[in-house]
C-alpha cells in the first residue's frame, strides 16, 4: 500500500515504485507523469490487496463468532476426575452442575471439592485469609448438584462425561442426553482409553462431540488432551481449545488414536518394564531406581503402576488389544493379569507390585 501511494508524490522515484508491482518490467516516465498502464496496474493491485485483507478479516471474525463461548458446564460423574473438572471450571468463572446417581455421592464430591479448594486458597492467598475464604465460598457458590441429568442439560453449553470406563454405559448415557440437550451443546468425554468416535456415534451430534482428557489431580495438572474425531467440526474443536485455556490448562491436540498421546506412550513403557522383569533381566526395584536416577522420572514404572491402579492399566491394555490384537505393544501381560485376578490393584488396595501399609 505504501508503494502505491508513492505514485502520487512529486519527486519520488516513480520507476522503482512502478516496477515493484510489475516485477522486472521497468516503466520509465518523465517527471510529474505516471504512465497510465502502471497507474492502472498499481491501483488494481492496491484495491485487490484491500479487498483480500477485508475478506480475510471478515472470515476470521466470522469464524471466531461461530465458536461456542462455554459459560455453563455440566459434569457427569462426581468421582475424583469429575469433581476435579467441576472445581477448576467453577474456580475460573464458569457455572457448573455436577451430576451423579445419588445425593450421598454428590455430598462426598462437594466435600472433596471444598477441601481441595482450601488447599489451593491457602497457597494462593497465603497472606490474605479473608481472600482465601471468599475464593472458596465464591467457587462453591458456582457449583450446584443434581441426580437428574436430563433436567440440567437443556441449557448447558458443554457436557463433560467422567463416569466408569465402560463403552456400553457411556453410550447409553450420551444417547439419552442427546435427546434433551440444546442443539448448540457440545458433548465431551474424559475417557482415557475408549475410542471417541464410538461414543460420538451413539448421538446425532457427531460434529459437536470430542474428547477432553484431563489428568489427575485435575486442579494441579496443566495438561488437557483435546481429541478430534474425523466428524468433529473445527468450531467444536476450537471452542474446546478455548475452554481448556480458560481453565488455565495447556491443551494439546490429537486425533482419535488409542491412548491419545500420553497413555499411548506411557502404557507400552510400563508394560515393557513388567516384561523386562518377567524375563528375569532386572528386578522391579532396580528398574524403578534406574528410571528415576537415569531418566529423571519422579516415579519408577512399577511405582507408577501401583499408583495408577493395576486394574485400570489392565482395562486400558485389554481394550487396545481388542482393537488391534496383532500390535506387539498391546499384548496381555501375565504378571499384571495375575495380580489383578488376586485383587491386588496397587496402592488403593494395599498391595500391587509392592506392599503398602
Amino acid at each position: 500500500m505504501k508503494q502505491s501511494l508513492f505514485l502520487f508524490k512529486n519527486g519520488v522515484n516513480r520507476t522503482s515504485a512502478s516496477s515493484s508491482f510489475l516485477g522486472s518490467v521497468q516503466v520509465a516516465s518523465p517527471p510529474g507523469l505516471v504512465p497510465v498502464a502502471a497507474f492502472a496496474f498499481c491501483t488494481m493491485a492496491f484495491v485487490t490487496r484491500q479487498f483480500v485483507r477485508s475478506m480475510s478479516s471478515s472470515s476470521t471474525a466470522a469464524a471466531s463468532a461461530k465458536k461456542i463461548l462455554v459459560k455453563h458446564v455440566t459434569v457427569i460423574g462426581g468421582g475424583l476426575m469429575g469433581a476435579g473438572i467441576a472445581q477448576v471450571a467453577a474456580a475460573t468463572g464458569h457455572t457448573v452442575v455436577l451430576v451423579d446417581q445419588t445425593e450421598d455421592i454428590l455430598a462426598k464430591s462437594r466435600k472433596g471439592i471444598e477441601e481441595s479448594l482450601r488447599k489451593v486458597a491457602k497457597k494462593k492467598f497465603a497472606e490474605n485469609p479473608k481472600g482465601a475464604d471468599e475464593f472458596v465460598a465464591k467457587t462453591l457458590s458456582s457449583i450446584s448438584t443434581s441426580t437428574d441429568t436430563a433436567s440440567v442439560v437443556h441449557s448447558t453449553d458443554l457436557v463433560v462425561e467422567a463416569i466408569v470406563e465402560n463403552l456400553q454405559v457411556k453410550n447409553e448415557l450420551f444417547k439419552r442426553l442427546d435427546k434433551f440437550a440444546a442443539e448448540h451443546t457440545i458433548f465431551a468425554s474424559n475417557t482415557s482409553s475408549l475410542q471417541i468416535t464410538s461414543l460420538a456415534n451413539s448421538t446425532t451430534r457427531q460434529d459437536r462431540f470430542a474428547g477432553l482428557h484431563f489428568f489427575n489431580p485435575v486442579p494441579l495438572m496443566k495438561l488437557v488432551e483435546v481429541i478430534k474425531t474425523p466428524m468433529t467440526s473445527q468450531k467444536t474443536f476450537e471452542s474446546l481449545l478455548d475452554f481448556s485455556r480458560a481453565l488455565g490448562k495447556h491443551p494439546v491436540a490429537c486425533k482419535d488414536t488409542p491412548g491419545f498421546i500420553v497413555n499411548r506412550l506411557l502404557v507400552p513403557y510400563l508394560m515393557e518394564a513388567v516384561r523386562l522383569c518377567e524375563r528375569g533381566e532386572a528386578s522391579k526395584e532396580d528398574i524403578d531406581t534406574a528410571m528415576k536416577l537415569g531418566a529423571g522420572y519422579p516415579m519408577g514404572p512399577f511405582e507408577l503402576l501401583d499408583y495408577v491402579g493395576l486394574d485400570t492399566t489392565k482395562f486400558i491394555l485389554d481394550g487396545w488389544h481388542e482393537m488391534d490384537s496383532k500390535n506387539p505393544l498391546f499384548q496381555p501381560c501375565p504378571s499384571l493379569n495375575k495380580l489383578v485376578a488376586e485383587k491386588k490393584f496397587g496402592k488403593k488396595s494395599g498391595e500391587g507390585f509392592y506392599k503398602y501399609k
